[in-house]
């Protein structure tokens, strides 16, 4: 697994409640201190990590005294609104180091509307990049419970954390659990049960190896985290899933200790292309001028100066074909700016942006990592 963590630049690190929350139903202090001695070290190393974190509820239920029983959808947000306190607190104690730089906990909650309304989706990915850009900041993202009606939750942090690394377009996705990885039957319950490797596809067989729910503060299980692998490998995003409770888990994943890994068949770039490729209606056309025309061509993003016409109706992160003035296809984008605000700004430089409209998402209608162009043109579609 060494070369898995040494190719991926961004990575996510999901950790589950029953790995945070001991047997004692306390905070495993010293454990949580390792793992994130272990971020810090992929640090180190230039990676940009974002923790997908569980426990929250766990956490919330011994303040307001719930014990273990079943709780109803009013009391797991009650009690993830107090957890969530506890649980920040932790994480941020311990990324306090003695002896070498420390990093803060940025917090981010989020629910499956979040990952599904695309501007809310457009807002959390933005705010996940500039923290990401930070050198001293640690994204700690969990699902917002405290808000979440049952037909809007992820229900679980291993598909909220496929979610995640398919949003900033991760490298890897680790998901930190209590096994080791897939096997063909329930290893708990034969132990001779049969370990698989590694999985590059997705198949029928696959999610028929996926069982329920190992743990009562868990409320995921194998099924859960196949189904995060179906979204993470069509990002383009591999994933491991690997055994979390020793001391300095991603240390030793690193180092190849045995796990899972599930191989992505593309980039996350790629993956992401194709997505805007294939599976996006564009809602609007921008015509732009001769220069913008060979800039394009050249790997450049498109800007509000090259472009002298916008057709449709369109909001921000939606969309649209890009043409030449001969009405050549170009290319294919996601907008920065809905058809109204790009209409204010275009003919105009970048610079302007800010005075014309009073803010500024981006100095281009369409960056280049959010465009695919055409081989060759075709007139009028």
């Amino acid at each position: 697994m060494k070369t898995i963590f040494e190719q991926a630049h961004r990575i996510i690190i999901k950790v589950g409640s029953s790995l945070i929350i001991g047997e004692n139903n306390r905070v495993r202090e010293e454990w949580l201190k390792t793992v994130a001695e272990d971020i810090a070290h992929l640090r180190g190393l230039g990676k940009q990590v974002t923790v997908i974190t569980s426990g929250a509820v766990g956490l919330g239920r011994q303040t307001l005294r719930y014990g273990a029983r079943k709780l109803e959808l009013e009391e797991k947000q009650a009690a993830a609104a107090c957890g969530q306190i506890t649980l920040i607190s932790h994480w941020a104690k311990a990324f306090q180091f003695e002896n070498s730089e420390s990093f803060y906990p940025a917090q981010i909650l989020l629910t499956l509307d979040d990952s599904e309304n695309r501007r809310r989706y457009l807002n959390a990915r933005s705010t996940l990049e500039t923290l990401l850009a930070e050198p001293h900041i640690i994204p700690i993202v969990n699902e917002n419970d405290t808000v979440a009606t049952e037909e809007l939750k992820v229900g679980d942090n291993d598909r909220l954390a496929a979610r995640v690394a398919q949003m900033i377009s991760a490298d890897l996705l680790v998901l930190l659990s209590d096994i080791d990885g897939l096997y063909v039957e329930n290893p708990f319950i034969n132990p001779a049960a049969e370990f698989i490797p590694e999985v590059s596809r997705i198949t029928t067989e696959i999610e028929a190896m996926a069982g329920g729910s190992g743990s009562m503060l868990g409320s995921g299980g194998m099924r859960t985290k196949i189904e995060a692998a179906k979204i993470a490998l069509a990002a383009g995003c591999h994933m491991l899933i690997g055994k979390g409770a020793e001391m300095h888990p991603l240390e030793r994943l690193m180092k190849g200790e045995r796990c899972t890994s599930f191989r992505a068949g593309a980039t996350p770039k790629s993956a992401r292309k194709h997505w805007i490729s294939g599976s996006l209606k564009a809602l609007g056309v921008y015509t732009v001028d001769e220069g913008a025309a060979a800039a394009l061509q050249n790997g450049k993003s498109l800007l509000p100066a090259g472009v002298r016409e916008v057709e449709g109706a369109f909001e921000r992160g939606d969309a649209v074909i890009i043409k030449s003035l001969r009405g050549e296809v170009l290319g294919k984008g996601l907008s920065a700016y809905s058809s109204i605000d790009a209409k204010r700004i275009i003919g105009a430089r970048s610079s302007e942006i800010e005075k014309v409209l009073g803010f500024k998402y981006r100095d281009t209608l369409v960056h280049r990592d959010d465009m695919v162009l055409e081989i060759s043109g075709r007139k009028n579609i």
